[in-house]
């Protein structure tokens, strides 16, 4: 997989992709994640990408020129599966879409900045809006670096135990149940019974059943 990112700020996703799983990911060579500068597509002398916006609203949007640039020039090197604009009113980033994106081949990854972006961009080049949550950010680096690291995990190889991934909370529409180590008594809190039983039926029966109070409890929603 090869995940390539549009960003006005670079420097801010350096140290979340260049460390722990996201890192071993890349040395093993499962992924390849390229930030690429859009001043590095303007042909302005001061390598601006932004202007004011038409009908005088508030703040500055995104030049389309740059962003078309940047994309044709990636476009025109590989295929890729979708062009993501991260945007607060796109859809909501979840585990079942990270699920399907880390079966892509090549995707492109397009932070939002500013005000927002020339809509025509929107209309021409992006192929899926992604939010992570009902909430503004000032840039989509943060958003970018939080879907490279849900969607990387889950390739084969990424992570030492791979059943780890598929036993996550959401995998099945369920929060994950309580885990508890050594020691299994500390100041009087002790581990339940059946987890140090070693009756894996009985075990496994109680997992699911913790998921689903915790579910029920924490998020209802997720068994509509």
């Amino acid at each position: 997989m090869r995940i390539d990112i549009i960003t006005v700020l670079p420097e801010l996703l350096q140290s979340p992709l260049n460390y722990s799983i996201l890192k071993r990911a890349q040395d093993k060579k499962l992924v390849e994640i390229v930030v690429h500068n859009l001043r590095d597509y303007s042909l302005d002398k001061h390598r601006r990408v932004d202007d004011y916006p038409f009908g005088g609203e508030a703040g500055m949007v995104m030049q389309i020129e740059p962003v078309d640039r940047a994309i044709t020039q990636l476009k025109s090197e590989r295929n890729y599966d979708e062009v993501i604009f991260t945007t607060p009113d796109g859809e909501r980033f979840d585990q079942p879409m990270a699920n399907r994106l880390s079966m892509a081949g090549n995707l492109i990854i397009l932070c939002g900045h500013y005000k927002g972006i020339d809509y025509r961009i929107r209309e021409h080049f992006v192929t899926k809006e992604v939010t992570i949550g009902d909430y503004v950010l000032t840039g989509g680096e943060l958003a970018a670096a939080i879907m490279c690291d849900a969607i990387v995990r889950l390739i084969p190889g990424a992570i030492g135990d791979e059943q780890s991934a598929l036993s996550d909370s959401f995998q099945d529409n369920l929060l994950a149940p309580p885990v508890y180590t050594r020691p299994a008594e500390y100041k009087g809190w002790r581990v339940p019974d059946v987890l140090l039983s070693g009756h894996q039926r009985k075990i496994d029966e109680w997992k699911h059943e913790q998921s689903l109070e915790r579910t029920r409890r924490l998020r209802p929603d997720l068994l509509e």
